[in-house]
């Protein structure tokens, strides 16, 4: 197994008195506390090291049986206690034969103590009432962490809103004490207008806490699914609208299909390709902030002409005084 420098991990010397090694460990431990870093591994792990670094650094026999071997052992190399070395540990707590014991302390540790761990295995624990006590840290409970699912609307559904049972897949702790997945069904009130990319928050759906703390938030994070006939510009929907050239230069009156049941429009006489024009509210969002509906001039033209309609075309080239062009 790999020899742990606990004079390294804690950032002091081999002849540092307690009040130093205690102050080191305090600043470390408030810099890598699981509290003060949620959700981060790196500093959960390396709060392991140092706790365990200071659970035998403070106590002097600890720290003397410690030393008799560490001057002869070079950082990284494989540790195997010399023979009778079994005899000297402290009570017995035999080898563990993961990185870590379930008191929270390495394998070195315990092939050197035994498991004798004080109060250093809480390392999962909160701060104290009096901070950072010498005697490691006392649990309290801890929020879960929130969690984020995504949650797929047509573009309908999220002009509506309304009432919705969703279905999800969470990680809970069986009977037996492992993990399982499980299903469980959600009543989510989708607020009319919503749009892509907004979250939902539903209050106690998260992880579970630790030591008896409040499960966390979950998050419904909106995507709204492409439609067939409108996009979507942040609060505003787009519409196509395809017209013949004799419309756009005469003008018509067009059925306008929105997200709130069909609308005359008057299209205006002259109107040119790629122009927009507005329907006022229907778009997303909600109240001051609810978006409109363009509709956007499309001028389409026949691809096959008969000879009537070539003859025509040909006419009011000859006739008209109409210049697209001023180059």
């Amino acid at each position: 197994m790999e020899y742990k420098d606990y004079y390294k991990l804690l950032g002091v010397s081999r002849s540092a008195p307690k009040d130093e090694i205690a102050k080191a460990f305090k600043k470390l431990a408030r810099k890598y506390h699981p509290d003060l870093n949620p959700n981060n591994t790196e500093a959960e792990a390396k709060f392991k090291e140092i706790n365990e670094a200071y659970e035998v650094l403070k106590d002097e026999k600890k720290r003397k049986l410690y030393d008799q071997f560490g001057s002869n052992w070079e950082h990284g190399q494989n540790f195997q206690p010399p023979p009778g070395y079994e005899n000297m540990n402290y009570g017995g707590g035999g080898f563990s034969q993961g990185g870590f014991s379930q008191g929270g302390f390495s394998d070195f540790f315990e092939t050197i103590f035994g498991g004798a761990g004080g109060g250093g295995g809480n390392f999962r624990g909160g701060f104290s009432q009096g901070g950072f006590g010498g005697e490691g840290f006392q649990q309290r409970p801890r929020r879960g962490a929130d969690s984020e699912a995504m949650y797929e609307l047509t573009l309908e559904e999220a002009y509506r809103g309304g009432n919705k049972s969703i279905t999800l897949q969470e990680q809970v702790t069986g009977p037996d004490g492992y993990p399982r997945m499980t299903t469980k069904t959600l009543e989510v009130n989708v607020p009319a207008g919503i749009k892509d990319g907004q979250k939902i928050r539903l209050a106690g759906q998260g992880n579970p806490g630790m030591a008896g703390g409040p499960k966390g938030d979950l998050y419904l994070k909106i995507k709204i699914m492409p439609h067939t006939m409108f996009k979507v510009s942040d609060s505003d929907v787009v519409l196509d609208l395809n017209l013949a050239p004799w419309e756009a230069a005469l003008g018509s009156l067009v059925r306008i299909p929105t997200l709130d049941g069909a609308v005359e429009m008057k299209i205006p006489p002259g109107i040119g390709s790629g122009k927009k024009l507005r329907i006022k509210g229907r778009g997303l969002g909600s109240g001051a902030k609810r978006g409109d509906q363009f509709v956007r001039i499309m001028i389409q033209v026949p691809d096959l002409l008969t000879p009537e309609e070539r003859e025509l075309w040909e006419t009011l080239q000859e006739k008209s005084s109409f210049k697209p062009r001023e180059f």
